[in-house]
């Protein structure tokens, strides 16, 4: 008897409450009433997997922006680090993953420059294939190669006027094998091979 009483009461009950269907997913306005349809996403509670994985992005862009104010000889504060932080960890991830892949170039541009001005400031010119077979004749490739009277120097053994002549400065076996490779290759423009009378033949 009290389980007929128990069946008819389960019965009854389950026709009053409405199922829930399983199998339709809910919207979020259904789920939370105030989340309006087009709305950006709430943010990452503090302490939740979004939220760290964001933190990760913020601290990677402000490395970034470091480095680059430190090539433009301008660092950044601490006030301007914290600040710069808390305003990229509002974007969205692809956002803020694309300003820091730019940030990136920028820095690679600028190394670039300031590479160049490292080196004199000269223009990049093409470097004739035939100024390799020079500098392996004149010094076997050596950027630092002196000769034995001392009045050929570097690479491609420059005297110091003819190194002068292309804008260079000081001993050309102290500057950089990429400063030495443009001097040539603007000497090899003016006069092509003939200012290396014997490995220019």
């Amino acid at each position: 008897m009290r389980l007929r009483i128990l069946g008819a009461v389960c019965a009854t009950s389950a026709a009053a409450v409405p199922l829930i269907d399983l199998a339709a997913p809910a919207s979020a306005q259904e789920l939370n009433p105030a989340v309006q349809p087009g709305a950006p996403p709430p943010p990452a509670a503090p302490g939740s997997m979004q939220a760290a994985a964001m933190g990760t992005l913020a601290d990677r862009h402000v490395y970034f922006a470091r480095r680059y104010h430190r090539l433009l000889g301008d660092p950044l504060s601490r006030p301007e680090r914290r600040a710069l932080r808390q305003e990229v960890a509002q974007l969205r991830p692809p956002a803020l993953r694309a300003m820091t892949r730019d940030l990136r170039g920028d820095i690679r541009s600028l190394r670039r420059r300031l590479d160049r001005k490292r080196n004199g400031g000269a223009p990049d010119v093409p470097i004739p294939p035939q100024l390799r077979a020079i500098a392996q004749c004149e010094s076997r490739g050596d950027p630092r190669a002196v000769s034995a009277g001392g009045t050929y120097r570097g690479k491609y053994q420059f005297s110091f006027a003819t190194w002068r002549s292309v804008g260079g400065k000081g001993d050309p076996a102290a500057a950089s094998e990429t400063e030495q490779d443009r001097r040539a290759a603007l000497l090899y423009r003016i006069g092509g091979p003939g200012h290396w009378p014997v490995c220019g033949r």
